[in-house]
């Protein structure tokens, strides 16, 4: 696995506003649209393209364009949701899909309550995206599900992460060659497994519905 943090001041600055805990529900979703975008500048980086001819006021010129199979975004849901609008305005070209996990209580297990994916995967690029990879067990549920449907390139994006989340993809999913992209690596869980200094909730944040 391939850990990318983006060290940026815009970065640094939206994300010290989106953990303020004054910080409205409609501030909350810009700047998480807006952190996107700039985290998905360098994970679209090497993404497939090929030459195309253009005619310019000018004269004819070769640039290029996106090629291969095309990409596809998948929140995680529900919290994965505000990532969604800032990843698909940066690449508008991608397919979406939607995952959703819960932890079986009882057995401890990650189960897939909803899913609406391709049919095939085969030779697609994903991307996966979640606020925060904080232990980091459903975060490893969704890369097997995934490169077990067929996905070729796997790449998850998150704003804030746990070094717990961290050590957890590095056991479990290290033969899945991922790139992580996150803004920050945070200090770790606190015992009800929230990361400090962290975002706090972010899917209550997000959608309005902390207390």
């Amino acid at each position: 696995m391939r850990i990318h943090q983006v060290d940026h001041p815009l970065i640094a600055h939206k994300l010290t506003q989106l953990r303020d805990e004054n910080t409205t529900a409609t501030g909350f979703r810009q700047l998480t649209n807006e952190i996107v975008q700039l985290l998905a500048y360098p994970a679209t980086a090497k993404l497939p393209t090929a030459p195309k001819s253009v005619t310019t006021p000018v004269c004819e010129t070769v640039g290029s364009e996106l090629s291969g199979e095309t990409p596809l975004i998948v929140p995680i849901l529900r919290a994965g949701l505000g990532m969604l609008e800032g990843m698909s305005k940066f690449l508008p070209e991608a397919e979406v899909g939607f995952l959703g996990m819960v932890r079986d209580e009882q057995t401890l297990e990650i189960e897939t309550y909803a899913e609406r994916l391709p049919a095939d995967l085969t030779g697609r690029h994903v991307f996966i995206l979640d606020p925060m990879l904080a232990t980091g067990n459903t975060m490893v549920a969704a890369l097997h599900y995934l490169r077990e449907a067929g996905a070729a390139s796997l790449s998850c994006i998150c704003i804030v992460a746990a070094p717990e989340g961290i050590a957890q993809l590095e056991e479990h999913a290290a033969d899945l060659d991922v790139d992580l992209y996150i803004a920050s690596l945070d200090e770790g869980l606190t015992e009800t497994a929230y990361i400090s200094p962290g975002l706090g909730d972010a899917g209550d944040r997000l959608f309005g519905t902390s207390s």
